[in-house]
């Protein structure tokens, strides 16, 4: 997905120029995802954990034969640790650059549908301190505010090179 401002320059041919998200949330906050990235959503997946791996890598799970690693989102984007106990397990099964990654998520809610224009840029002062720019922009849903996330950033290259060598 490109950034708010490449996302509206793209767009400017259609007055009300539109994309489709994946709502999810983690504790209060509110996430949403291309749905184009988006292979499936899946709940109550057994996790199985691997030994020495990132922190914010919760294992592997089989999904119909292929082995995807599966990241907690909460933890990679250092999110506040809620009791999750006895809660389900969502799992977004996304494409990104080739690679099929699963994400631990708190709730999938809906399709969400927005207008481009309304995506304004992260405001700089949090993208500043960011290790990587992993925040495309935000926009107001329903008085409530919407984080877009780009997948694509959120791992640094060594991390998918280990995932990559944990699933081999």
């Amino acid at each position: 997905m490109n950034t708010a401002n490449e996302l509206r320059n793209t767009e400017t041919n259609s007055v009300d120029a539109s994309m489709q998200l994946v709502g999810f949330a983690i504790g209060r906050e509110l996430f949403g995802v291309d749905i184009l990235k988006v292979r499936e959503i899946i709940r109550d997946a057994p996790i199985t954990s691997i030994p020495n791996s990132p922190d914010f890598v919760e294992g592997v799970t089989n999904l119909r034969g292929n082995i995807i690693p599966v990241i907690d989102l909460r933890k990679r984007l250092n999110l506040l640790e809620q009791d999750t106990e006895g809660s389900k397990i969502w799992i977004l099964i996304l494409e990104i650059e080739g690679r099929i990654t699963g994400f631990r998520v708190d709730s999938v809610s809906k399709v969400i549908k927005i207008l481009v224009r309304s995506i304004e840029p992260p405001p700089e002062i949090v993208t500043a301190g960011l290790e990587s720019q992993y925040i495309d922009g935000v926009c107001d849903i329903d008085g409530r505010l919407l984080i877009l996330l780009n997948f694509a950033r959120i791992l640094h290259v060594d991390e998918i090179k280990r995932l990559k060598a944990m699933t081999e």
